[in-house]
């Protein structure tokens, strides 16, 4: 071995280099030596030796200074500092959200332990608990393991978690907490309605406080949330169109118009033929109600804050009654309770969003347009339901396997 002109930096027999160092740092002593790298390749230079000496040297100083004693804090205290000064901005349900999984269930669990004191195995085992033990679905126990690491993020972005142990708890995808294994039942599926169960559903809706709402949902599939929020101003029936871009919400038992959850909702959707028709008579039918029934359309109205902090009237709205009366996303339970005792058909207004989007992708509809029209971020979520088995692609599946 021979020392080179470089402090801490020598030449081997074999003709490779390596190095060593010897250092204090906020007066702790760090040594080193290495020959080798983090891959176990050998350094071929005396350059690569210098650099990885400089780079070792330089984690060094850094790691003690990341473990230098701070201000332990727990659960509850990154929480309440994240609800405080990291969550501007967020939408109002998120909120709500975060605060329900806090104060019911993480709380009394975790709001007393240290952030640098949980392990991986204790998450999981917690997270199992949920799943296995107390029945959870997959998904709402995916929405506890988006807690902790958003909790242990806030620790790590505040320096109350250290490097290695942030990236043990999240990062290392072979350490990292992460969900149980899902059970072999477990539905995951898109949930279509059949076109018998269409035909039953189209007949029980004619005529009902709630039928212009079904018809959104079942030709453009929009969320109820942004159904009930849509205004009369947004309907464009000379084009066929309809702007969404806002939802109706409650907020602490208030009703209010609120922006969109993501930016790829905001979107301008196209109305099949039926819809543009039903849309057309109702507002004709709109137009005239306002003359005959002006003093019971005025007295039955309400004010409601929209997204800019105005306050309009519920007039505006398209799912409002001919007398004034407002409808609310409230107003589809009593039709979802009398359609499964009357028809035998479980019903969630959201089915029919998942029966628009796989009839659409039955029919070849281009991928990206249609992540466009269900206001998806990501084509990976709208592909659900090009994959989704309809008896539609079953049928359209035996009719080309006839061709073969």
């Amino acid at each position: 071995m021979k020392e080179n002109g470089n402090a801490g930096v020598f030449q081997l027999e074999n003709g490779n280099w390596g190095y060593r160092y010897s250092i204090k740092v906020d007066g702790e002593l760090k040594t080193g030596r290495r020959t080798k790298d983090d891959s176990g390749n050998p350094f071929k230079t005396e350059k690569q030796a210098v650099k990885a000496r400089n780079t070792a040297i330089a984690k060094e100083q850094m790691d003690v200074k990341r473990k230098k004693p701070i201000q332990r804090k727990t659960f509850a205290a990154v929480f309440a500092e994240y609800c405080e000064k990291g969550r501007k901005g967020k939408a109002y349900a998120t909120i709500r959200k975060q605060e329900s999984l806090w104060n019911v269930h993480l709380k009394e669990r975790f709001g007393n332990k240290y952030v640098d004191g949980i392990s991986v195995a204790e998450i999981i085992d917690y997270l199992s608990e949920l799943y296995y033990e107390k029945g959870y679905s997959y998904r709402y126990v995916e929405s506890f393991l988006k807690m902790f690491y958003l909790i242990l993020g806030q620790a790590y972005s505040r320096n109350y978690l250290d490097m290695d142990t942030y990236n043990k708890l999240c990062v290392n995808r072979d350490t990292k907490i992460h969900m149980p294994k899902m059970k072999t039942d477990e539905d995951m599926e898109i949930v279509i309605f059949s076109r018998e169960e269409m035909q039953a559903l189209d007949e029980y809706f004619c005529g009902t406080n709630a039928e212009t709402a079904y018809m959104i949902g079942k030709y453009c599939g929009l969320r109820i949330n942004e159904c009930y929020g849509l205004k009369w101003c947004n309907v464009d029936l000379k084009n066929g169109t309809i702007l969404i871009d806002r939802q109706m919400q409650y907020e602490n038992g208030v009703i209010k118009l609120v922006p969109l959850k993501t930016r790829n909702a905001k979107r301008t959707m196209f109305m099949a033929p039926p819809l543009k028709e039903y849309m057309t008579n109702l507002y004709e039918k709109k137009i005239q109600r306002e003359k005959i029934l002006a003093e019971q359309r005025e007295q039955n109205q309400i004010f409601i804050e929209d997204i800019d902090g105005a306050s309009i009237s519920s007039l505006e709205l398209v799912n409002t009654l001919e007398n004034g009366k407002r409808q609310t996303i409230n107003s589809m339970k009593y039709h979802a309770e009398q359609i499964q005792e009357k028809l035998h058909i479980y019903f969630k207004y959201h089915f029919l969003r998942h029966t628009y989007g796989t009839a659409l992708a039955d029919r070849n509809t281009p991928v990206h347009i249609l992540c466009n029209q269900m206001g998806h971020a990501s084509v990976n979520v709208t592909q659900k339901y090009y994959i989704a088995v309809s008896k539609t692609g079953i049928e359209t599946l035996k009719a080309n396997l006839s061709t073969l």
